[in-house]
Formats: C-alpha cells, structure tokens, sequence
C-alpha cells in the first residue's frame, strides 16, 4: 500500500477518464461529492502535513506531484475552465456571418423600439391617471351681474369685465345649437373628444410655419377656452390632447356642449350664447331661430372678421354655408332653408356691460359700494349675481320727469339739483337723482353726484331743533320770542334777523316752524346747547359724529373732523338751530324719514335683494338691521304736527288736500343772494328730499331773473314728484294735535288780547235845507317839517359782505315765500 493512502484519494490505475472538476471536501470528510476548500496559491505534494487533499495530477495517478501547465496554455485535456468554449485554437474570435449582424441589429432595434413604447405607455398611462379635470362647476368664468330695479325684472345696468350669462342647454333653441355644430363639429355626438387629423394638421403647421387653424373638436375648444391658453405650442396641444379624451371620458357630451356655449366668445363683449343672443338680437338664447343661430355660429370661428357691421359680404356667404350644412345633416329641412333671408343684426353700440351714464350710474356706484362694505362682495362684476335694489323705476322715472319738467327753460349750466326720496319703514331708498349725469368723457363735464354733497340745509334743519326742545320740557304749544332782529351772548353785536324781518313776539313753536322764524329757534340753539341738536340731527339722519378722512365725496377741509361744525376746527355754535353747517341731501330725506317713522331710524339701503346667477337667493335685506328707536315717538309725533301746515303756506299742498309734513330752507350768500334752497317733506310711507343749488357757492336764481327760494323750483320738484307717486295710493293720516304738554315756564307771556273798536254812535240824516249854505273860509294846515329818525346801525345791514355776518339759514315768512318778500336771514 502506498505510504499516502490514508490521505490521497486517487482512481484505479490506469483510469482514462478525468475525475470530475468539482472540488474535494475537506480532510476527513466523506464521499467523492463534497466540496473541495478554496488554496491559495499553488496546490502542495501529497505529503503536506495540513490536513489539505493534495491537487489532483492531469493523470490522475496517485503519489505524483502534479504537473504544472504550460505557460499561456489551458489545462490538458480541457482548454480551460467549463470545458470547451468553440474558440479556435489560439484563443481567436468567430468572425459572425452577415445573416447573423443583421439579426443582431434587427434584435437591437426591436428591443429598443419596445422599450421606447412601453416607456411611452408608462409615461401615458402616469400623465393621464394624474391628469385631473376640473369640475365645469369650478371653473370661475367671468359672469355678467345685472342690477334689476325694486321690481326684480327690469334691469338697470349689467357690470362685468366681460359679458357673460351662464344658461343650461335646455334654454338654448335647438337650431341655434345645431347651427353651431354645423360650424364647428359635426360628428361632436360621436367623435372621442378629439380630432387627430387636426392634431397631426397642428403639429405639422408648427414645424413648417404654416396657418394655425387647428380643426379642433368642440371639446378641444372647451378645454382651450376654459383651462388652458390659446398659444399655438407643443405643450398646449398636448396637455389639450389628454384633458379632451379625459373630460369626454368622464362628462357627457350634453354637459360638454352646455359648457362650451357658455364659454366661447362671440364678440363685442360677448362671452357665451346668452350674452350674445342679447347683443346682436336683443333677445334670449332660448328664442333664437335657426337664421339667428347660423349668424352665431359664424361669429366663432373670428368674431371680429365675421361680424356684420365689419364684412357684411363675408359674413353672409359663411352664414349661407352653415344653413346648407345643417340641411345636410338633417337638422334643417330644405324646403324651410330655401326661403331664408339674413337676419337683422343690432347695431354695434360698444360693450355696454358697465353702469349707465345718466342718474341711474350713481345709483350703480351707491350699490357696488354697499355690496363691498355691508356685504362682503369685492369684485361684483365677476360674481355673476342678481342684485334687487330698492329703487322703484316708477318713482325713478318720476323723479327724473319732476327735475327735467321744472328745470325746463331754466340756467342748466349753472344750477344743480338732488333728489333723494326713502321709505321711512325701512330705509330703502325709492328714487335718487344726484345730476343728469353720472359719467362723461368730457373731463369738463361736472359729474359730481349731488345727493352727497354737503350743502347748507338752512331752516330746512330747524325740525331737529325742535325735537331736541320736545325733549327738553318745551312743546309745540311753548310761546317764543319771535321777533327781529335779535342779539344773542354768543353773537355780540351781530343780530339774527328773520327773513323780511317777521315780526313775532310770542308764537307758539308750531307758528314760529310754520314761519321760519330765525330768531326763535337760534335762540333755542342757543338755550339748549348746540352740542345736544347736534346729537338729536346725528341720531335722526345717520350722520357720522366725523366726517370719515376717505370720503371722496367730502369738501376740501371737513374730512376728519367734527360733522355738523365750521369746517376745519370742531367748533359748533347755536347757529347749528337755523341751518348753518352742510349737510347731505340724502341725509335730510333719511331724517325727516325717521320723523316719519315714530321716531326710529333705518339706515338707508339700496339693495333688497341678492341672487346667483341661477336665481338661487343669497341674502336679502329689509332694512331692520341697524333699526333703532332714536327720538321718542310722542316728540316725532308733535314735529310732525308742528310741519303740517308748511306746505299750504308755501303753496306747495299736494293734490287733494293730501295731509303732509315739510319744512323749506334757504341759505345766503349775502344781504341779496341765495346759494341752496331746499324742500323737504314726508307722509308715513315716503320720504323726499330736494335740494338746488351750483357746483360751488354762487348766486342762485330763476330764468326770470329772481331769488330763488325752497318754496320756488325746489319746492316744485318735490310737489310734482310726491303727486305723481302718490297718486291713486290711500291716504295716510298724520297726527290731528299735539301729545306733550311741556312746561309752561318755557313760554313768554301770551299776548294781551287787542280791545276790540267800539262801535260809533249812529246819526240821524238832518232834514234837507231850502237854504244854501253860508260860505266858509279854509285855513290850510301848515305843513309839518321833517325829521330824521335816530337808528342803530347793523354792521351786517351797513357791510352785508362781511363773513362773521350770519346771513341766510331762513325762509321768507310762510316757510319760503316768493320773491320780492325780504331778504332771508339768520
């Protein structure tokens, strides 16, 4: 036995075959299967000591040390590791046959374009499950928001950046809707949503330059319009390309269609077919005949281009052209088509979807202003809502008819008119006249709205001088000194007259309202505090206890200080009791409104009502937010009792005796002059305020060339408007006495009654004489010689030009007289 066959394991003798490849477990372990252990290195003799099986020889006989191979060479036997490789001898490549290269590439190419298209597949499928369309609820278009007046039907103005009425399918005609798939896309009811002809049209224009008409479906021009850009790109066609298939996956063509109709231009402002229906025919989507309908359907493709009033020519040939494609698709019969003529077309008057330039414009001001701070509405054009003001156009036509009838004949250019009427049970402003014109292109124009301009009330304000004086222990029964002219502490040598220096030592404060005594309601000013009318005309007219610094409508110097007080220094004196500091137009309608109401103030509102476009109601008002009860009931009462016989005396009663409360007021400019006159006056149900003057302060006077007063053209305005209003509604009773009693300390002594004449003693005819009389010798009576009263000189009577001097704030005696009658003061 060898000396190493406890340790080598080796083949019989002269084996042939080569032990398999597959490495020797380690020492000790069994079978010819196991694993041989990695050695480093070369493999050692048999008679290594470690314990490692010793390398097996090519031969594979046992005991011999194993040959080395011969450098660069493979193994014996085996050319190298795993047997052969088909290399030729040497280690050489197999040059590939042509068949085979072209195979290979064929492979490569294959391969490639498989992966591109599964990359693209993945790609689509990603872009396309992450693409998201919006809801067509979400999509904020630019809606038109129409004003309607009182009535909710009658519009007053359309406000929006661009014109646009949302309408569902079902209020579109028939024709009109096949007349624009005529045009556009007559296969819509079937397509997928898109068209790749056209994409492939697009796309190729984009690379050589060509026309950019798309040839695109509806739902692409839906999805242009309303969620991408117009851009003629890559990337826009793309993104419409999958937003197209996805909406038309997930919408039916029915709400496809509505949405594009409500969405596409039509021109001249027009955006959606309801608009558009309404700019060239003045009539709605739903009423729009099959001619009507073609003439749209032209329009979308180039609104400018095809509208009639630029390429009539044009315009008809394509309109011809729709007509005969709707008869080919069966949506229009032949026999109805032949005798089609081209419809009429409004004319092109401009957008027109802004306020109205006349009154009526203030009023659209007045209500974005209230939308914005009462209700929360910044930007109501864009919004889309049905506001309902509470201008009545019945008492809107009215009022605009009183100033235009009175005014007719008179200086237009220099004399300015307001007229604000308010329904005392809710503040709800009923008619407002602030100038003829609310906008102008003229910038010489004058468009200043004259409701809210602050003009001097003058005797116009002495109501609320008497309800402060009801709320002090006087009453309407208190007997005043009313005569003139008068000196008070707070005016040293400067007296307060009373127009044509009426004289009245002891009226009643019914007589001295009835009168417009100057004199007596200074001097209650000055008796109760001007601070405290001040307070009582705030409470009662809504007016602010400051001018607010950003109010537009403020003269220069009054913003930011004390309403009611000289302009620029806080201080209010008694001349606050006849109408010495401005005030607003709507202001004394909203006052002499809460008068009318017992005594409890409404804010004034013009909006009723808020709507979204489908009519669904939002919010309405009714005027008893803000509601308060500000001067007692029985003192509103008595001053109304105390102006019930205002009107009568100053020839301004209404029709048919109808009982009315009112007071005028005059403010000068000097000992000759007027610059405002006023009439303001009320029944339970309405309010009305009319004030005249000019742009700033000057001379006011009728064509006639005389003084106007608040009984004259004012006057006028307010009694042909109130009649025309007031006509055929029932007549409402005012208070038929007075309910406070007051304190009899308040009154000066009545007056000692005048002993009536006696009576002379009757004479008997003496008996006729025959005899003629004895002649009689005449003494003439010597002529009595003349002297020169001694008078007090009144600087404002020697220098009615002076500024300290309190001139106006009066109406001549009857609460405004005619002209002719003395100069009204203090």
């Amino acid at each position: 036995m060898p000396p190493h066959d406890e340790t080598a394991r080796v083949g019989s003798a002269g084996q042939a075959r080569r032990p398999p490849q597959a490495r020797a477990g380690a020492a000790g372990s069994g079978g010819a299967g196991a694993r041989r252990p990695a050695v480093s290195g070369r493999a050692r003799s048999g008679g290594s000591t470690t314990g490692r099986a010793p390398a097996r020889s090519a031969g594979g006989g046992g005991g011999r040390p194993p040959v080395k191979p011969p450098t660069g060479g493979s193994r014996p036997g085996g050319g190298g590791r795993g047997g052969g490789s088909g290399r030729p001898p040497g280690g050489g490549k197999r040059k590939r046959t042509a068949k085979q290269r072209r195979r290979r590439w064929l492979k490569i190419i294959s391969g490639a374009v498989v992966g591109l298209l599964v990359m693209l597949g993945v790609f689509v499928g990603v872009v396309y499950a992450s693409t998201d369309v919006p809801s067509p609820d979400s999509i904020t278009n630019k809606q038109t928001t129409i004003i309607y007046y009182a009535d909710g039907v009658t519009e007053m103005a359309r406000l929006s950046d661009e014109n646009r009425i949302n309408v569902s399918l079902d209020q579109i005609s028939e024709p009109a809707r096949n007349a624009i798939l005529a045009a556009e896309n007559r296969n819509f009811y079937n397509d997928p949503g898109i068209s790749f002809t056209g994409i492939v049209r697009a796309a190729w224009n984009n690379l050589t330059g060509g026309s950019t008409q798309g040839g695109s479906t509806i739902t692409q021009q839906y999805v242009k319009n309303a969620f991408l850009s117009s851009d003629q790109t890559f990337s826009r066609k793309f993104k419409e390309l999958f937003l197209a298939i996805k909406l038309d996956n997930e919408y039916t063509k029915d709400e496809i269609l509505e949405n594009y109709l409500n969405t596409i231009y039509f021109g001249r402002g027009a955006y959606g077919i309801e608009a558009a229906a309404n700019t060239y025919f003045g009539t709605s989507a739903a009423a729009l005949s099959a001619e009507q309908g073609a003439v749209l359907a032209v329009l979308v493709r180039s609104p400018s281009y095809y509208d009639p009033a630029n390429s009539p020519e044009e315009a008809a040939d394509r309109w011809g052209l729709v007509l005969d494609a709707m008869v080919g698709e069966g949506w229009l019969d032949a026999a109805a088509r032949a005798p089609m003529q081209y419809p009429y077309v409004l004319p092109d008057t401009g957008n027109g979807n802004g306020a109205p330039a006349g009154p009526e414009g203030f009023i659209v001001d007045l209500v974005r202003k209230e939308m914005r701070q009462q209700h929360g509405y910044d930007d109501i054009e864009a919004a889309g809502l049905r506001i309902t003001t509470t201008i009545s156009k019945g008492h809107q036509d009215a009022a605009v008819a009183a100033v235009n009838d009175v005014m007719d004949g008179e200086d237009t250019a220099l004399l300015r008119q307001a007229l604000v009427s308010v329904d005392p049970r809710t503040g709800g402003v009923l008619a407002y006249y602030g100038n003829s014109q609310s906008r102008s292109d003229d910038p010489a124009a004058d468009t200043t709205d004259y409701a809210q301009a602050l003009k001097q009330p003058g005797s116009s304000f002495k109501p609320y001088t008497l309800a402060t004086a009801l709320q002090n222990g006087f009453s309407v029964d208190t007997r005043r000194d009313g005569t003139s002219p008068q000196t008070f502490p707070d005016r040293p040598g400067l007296p307060v007259r009373n127009s044509g220096n009426a004289q009245c030592g002891n009226c009643t404060l019914k007589e001295a309202t009835t009168r417009s005594l100057n004199t007596t309601f200074y001097g209650l000013a000055y008796e109760l505090g001007a601070e405290n009318v001040a307070a009582t005309a705030r409470a009662a007219a809504g007016i602010p206890d400051v001018w607010p610094a950003d109010d537009p409508t403020a003269p220069q110097g009054v913003a930011g200080f004390e309403s009611l007080s000289v302009p620029g220094t806080n201080d209010t004196g008694s001349a606050i009791g006849i109408g010495e500091y401005p005030v607003r137009p709507i202001q004394q309608a909203v006052g002499f409104a809460t008068f009318a109401a017992g005594g409890v103030y409404h804010p004034a509102h013009f909006v009723s009502a808020i709507a979204d476009s489908a009519g669904t109601v939002l919010k309405t008002v009714d005027g008893s937010a803000g509601a308060q009860q500000v001067i007692p009931a029985d003192v509103a009462s008595d001053v109304t009792f105390a102006m019930e016989e205002v009107a009568a005396s100053s020839k301004r009663a209404l029709e048919g005796g109808r009982p009315v409360a009112s007071k005028t007021g005059t403010q000068g400019i000097d000992a000759v002059n007027n610059s405002d006159a006023w009439m303001v006056g009320y029944t339970p149900s309405i309010s009305t305020a009319v004030w005249m003057g000019t742009q700033g302060i000057a001379p006011i006077e009728n064509a006639a060339g005389a003084i106007i007063y608040g009984s004259g053209l004012p006057g006028a305005i307010w009694q042909q408007y109130m009649d025309t209003v007031l006509d055929g509604t029932p007549e409402e009773p005012l208070p038929a006495k007075a309910l406070i009693k007051g304190d009899p300390d308040k009154s000066v002594p009545e007056p000692e009654p005048e002993p009536e004449p006696e009576p002379e003693p009757t004479r008997e005819a003496p008996a006729p004489s025959t005899q003629a009389p004895a002649p009689t010798t005449s003494t003439p009576t010597p002529t009595p010689t003349p002297t020169t009263p001694t008078e007090t000189v009144d600087p404002c009577v020697a220098d009615p030009g002076l500024p300290q001097c309190l001139q106006g704030a009066g109406s001549p005696p009857g609460g405004g007289g005619q002209p002719g009658q003395g100069r009204p003061n203090g």
